[in-house]
């Protein structure tokens, strides 16, 4: 029964389509101001139809009239022209800023969804654990966006399309008449030929186009994830310029660079064969459009059927048709891009559905991995706990314990037997193994690493981070930075700066030690949290949280012999010997 709900979620999970992209949005808390904004920009593109249809007929009185010389005519028409043109202008200006207003906000709903998803039950942090996907930066900035501008600009464009293709077959079908010719002896007529020959000519450019195009969409979708990885090489070095000139890597890091960019430009190359190849398509495709629609009308223009001024009015009716059914053709860069953000987000959906189903369902055990429960109990206990790898392979067994409030732990065990994994797993963050932990459900947890996170910004959201910087007073917040020997910073509250660089790692662990004491959390989880402070400091910092904190029960990963004085109680890991 579990496995079968296991499989229906995981197939939830892998079923996404483009239309699950699309609709949401649509059928959301701002579906209100999304569909007012549609139907107006579609109101818009109507009138240009319009104002199209309008132009077309106007092509042939005005030819018409510079056939025959008609001066009185000829003002008026150029009258006609220019309310025509300025209305066609100032829609234009407006159907291209309510578009981008939609567009944006349609962007900006599926961004604040996406960051919920992706940062929502810490799935940011299984995908980048696991390797799940690639750059996920890039998705949720530079695809996001591409993919509403694109998908409203092709369906609009659609849209308007087709309405445009029906309005001008009309048009064009009725002023062409037909094409009648005799074929051995027998009287052959083709109504609407000129209809026929607009179709026939742009569904046979829309085959070629497919033929010749089709590739650039792997290869777009590859470009997209190999320029993401240059730029998030070359944000590695900024972040950690000063480690690396002090190992003099500049020699590595420009090779690695030179590395990465030659798959850009191996790919790039890609794309411009296949361009080249589109280019010369579409070149003879649209030069040859120029004269065909005069080639085939000729005949019954030189047989007297139509004067000049129609046959300039069929001549563009029908390259408005034409383009009409060449939409494909004309859109064929932007599909391929688009289809190529598609399949960058489907995949990306995909995976953040499917994190928690990969924690349920990890391969570490044949038990099922680590089952983190919330209790009404005080204390947080362990029972059965044993650490995997992620691909299964044992790693150690933790001994029983139940931590109570106010009491202080050290965990013990030889190097790489996992005691910061432990941590992780007494965090949620691993479920890779057996056993189970029982968590007090209204204790606050505070879990901090050897390299805590600091914002950029203000040295208060610094030092109130997770939680807002404005919840903390400025007594409170000097307070602490002085219990935890960083006066200097006492008055710098209001100062921004990325603080990760400015601070040395002694300063950043004290800080991390000031942001525990403002926090004043029911269980402090130390994983090597003092191991860049000398004895003096390290000694002041668990002084200060001992006496600060003492109904808070405290577990320490530490090496140094001197933390252990500050610990009652230990808890054993015994590394477990992996099968050969």
């Amino acid at each position: 029964m579990a496995n079968t709900h296991t499989q229906n979620t995981q197939q939830k999970a892998d079923d996404v389509s483009a239309w699950s992209l699309i609709k949401p949005y649509w059928v959301s808390e701002e579906r209100g101001i999304a569909w007012g904004l549609l139907v107006a920009i579609i109101a818009i593109n109507m009138t240009v139809v319009w104002i199209n249809v309008r132009l077309n007929s106007w092509n042939a009185d005005f030819y018409n009239a510079l056939q025959n010389k008609n001066v009185k005519d000829f003002p008026h028409l150029l009258l006609i022209f220019t309310g025509l043109a300025f209305a066609y202008i100032l829609l234009a200006v407006y159907g291209r800023y309510l578009r981008q207003m939609l567009a944006f906000r349609w962007r900006q709903w599926l961004t604040n969804q996406y960051l919920e998803q992706w940062l929502g039950d810490k799935a940011f942090y299984r995908i980048e654990r696991d390797r799940l996907a690639d750059n996920p930066d890039q998705r949720i900035s530079d695809d996001l966006q591409s993919f509403a501008t694109s998908t409203l600009s092709l369906s609009l464009d659609l849209l308007s399309t087709l309405v445009t293709l029906v309005t001008f077959i009309t048009i064009l079908w009725t002023i062409a008449g037909a094409l009648t010719f005799s074929l051995g002896g027998t009287p052959i007529t083709i109504p609407g030929y000129m209809v026929w020959a607009a179709a026939l000519y742009a569904i046979l450019g829309s085959l070629i186009i497919q033929k010749v195009g089709h590739p650039l969409v792997s290869i777009n979708y590859q470009q997209q994830k190999v320029e993401a990885d240059f730029r998030f090489g070359l944000i590695r070095v900024r972040e950690n310029a000063e480690q690396i000139a002090f190992y003099d890597g500049i020699g590595t890091e420009t090779a690695n660079a030179k590395t990465i960019f030659q798959r850009i430009r191996d790919n790039w190359w890609m794309i411009m064969k296949y361009t080249k190849r589109m280019t010369f398509v579409l070149s003879f495709y649209g030069q040859i459009a120029i004269i065909f629609p005069i080639m085939v009308a000729a005949p019954r223009y030189f047989a007297g059927a139509f004067s000049f001024g129609v046959l300039m009015q069929i001549s563009s009716a029908f390259g408005t048709v034409s383009d009409s059914f060449s939409w494909f053709i004309n859109s064929y860069s932007t599909l391929v891009e688009w289809c190529a953000t598609i399949n960058r987000l489907r995949e990306f959906k995909r995976v953040m559905r499917s994190t928690h189903i990969r924690e349920e369902t990890s391969p570490a055990t044949e038990h099922g991995g680590i089952n983190l429960h919330y209790t009404n109990t005080k204390s947080l206990t362990t029972k059965g706990l044993m650490l995997a790898l992620p691909n299964g392979t044992p790693l150690s067994r933790v001994s029983d314990v139940s931590i109570e409030p106010g009491s202080r732990w050290l965990v013990v065990g030889p190097s790489g037997s996992g005691k910061s994994t432990l941590i992780r797993a007494l965090a949620g963050l691993w479920p890779f193994g057996d056993g189970s932990i029982d968590a007090p459900v209204d204790a606050k947890l505070m879990f901090i690493p050897q390299v805590s996170y600091l914002p950029i910004g203000t040295l208060r959201a610094a030092l109130a981070y997770p939680s807002p910087g404005g919840t903390f007073s400025d007594d409170e917040s000097r307070e602490v930075l002085k219990a935890c020997n960083l006066e200097a910073y006492a008055d710098r509250l209001e100062e921004s700066a990325h603080w990760a660089r400015s601070l040395s790692p002694g300063e950043q662990q004290r800080l991390a030690a000031a942001r525990v004491l403002l926090h004043k959390p029911d269980f402090v989880f130390l994983d090597e949290a003092t191991s860049a402070l000398d004895a003096d400091n390290e000694l002041h910092i668990y002084n200060a949280l001992v006496e600060r904190l003492p109904k808070a029960a405290i577990l320490s990963v530490a090496h140094r012999e001197s933390v252990a004085m500050f610990h009652d109680y230990k808890i054993e890991i015994e590394r477990t010997m992996a099968e050969a």
